[in-house]
């Protein structure tokens, strides 16, 4: 049943897609109902404000980030780690991957596919 699994990650959800003018309460309620996972905005070491865009979120932080970059996309296939890197390289900010829930963080060597079906 893996392999099947496997298989259909590659096709749910292949255009959830992030944009820097959405607030992170937002783009965090559009992932849990896309992937049935919890993402959390961090801004330094504490939860960022749910009612910050991206953008305005890169103000508040040191790093210097494309805001004005298309739309990020994120794929059920992809690694736990390599989404949480797509967040920072392309907008600067600390993402984790948790479970439904919230509490739990998601091992960054499974895919999100496999943490939505509590694989881990």
């Amino acid at each position: 049943m893996g392999i099947l699994n496997n298989i259909m990650d590659k096709f749910k959800n292949a255009e959830f897609t992030v944009a820097p003018n959405k607030k992170l309460k937002t783009i965090s309620a559009d992932f849990k109902s896309a992937f049935g996972v919890s993402l959390v905005f961090y801004k330094g070491a504490q939860i960022a404000d749910g009612d910050l865009t991206l953008a305005a979120l890169n103000k508040k932080t040191s790093k210097d980030v494309k805001t004005s970059a298309d739309g990020l996309k994120i794929k059920a296939s992809m690694k736990v780690g390599d989404a949480e890197k797509l967040f920072d390289t392309n907008f600067g900010v600390t993402v984790q991957i948790k479970d439904e829930s919230g509490k739990k963080l998601v091992p960054n060597g499974i895919t999100i596919g496999q943490a939505a079906r509590g694989e881990y």
